[in-house]
């Protein structure tokens, strides 16, 4: 190749160069060569305290909230287990026994 540098998102080697921007064929992610030197950039998520939050992490709802399309009502103190980080309004996916799959909020958990 032309000396292009591998993708940051899937690490391809296979990346190409259209016209101001290097192009991923593999996972079509696209970056500028200003961003590629800037990869230390990242969103960080924080609980109700100022703690960073990592994938897997415990953590423990503060704070009584209301399940959408429901009656039921998630209780303060509910441990939650094994967090995924995600992108969007509600950073946290997670499952909750007795509730199933849910999304919360950062600002409404602590970490255990």
């Amino acid at each position: 190749m032309a000396g292009f540098p591998d993708c940051p998102a899937c690490n391809s080697n296979y990346a190409y160069e259209d016209g101001s921007v290097f192009v991923c064929p593999e996972c079509a992610h696209e970056w500028t060569a200003e961003a590629d030197t800037d990869l230390g950039d990242q969103r960080t998520v924080t609980d109700a305290n100022g703690n960073a939050l990592n994938d897997g992490d415990t953590v423990t709802v503060i704070k009584d909230l209301k399940v959408k399309g429901s009656s039921s009502v998630l209780k303060m103190g509910t441990k939650v287990k094994s967090i995924r980080l995600v992108e969007g309004d509600h950073d946290i996916d997670c499952k909750i026994d007795g509730f199933g799959a849910m999304k919360l909020k950062s600002q409404f958990v602590k970490k255990a």
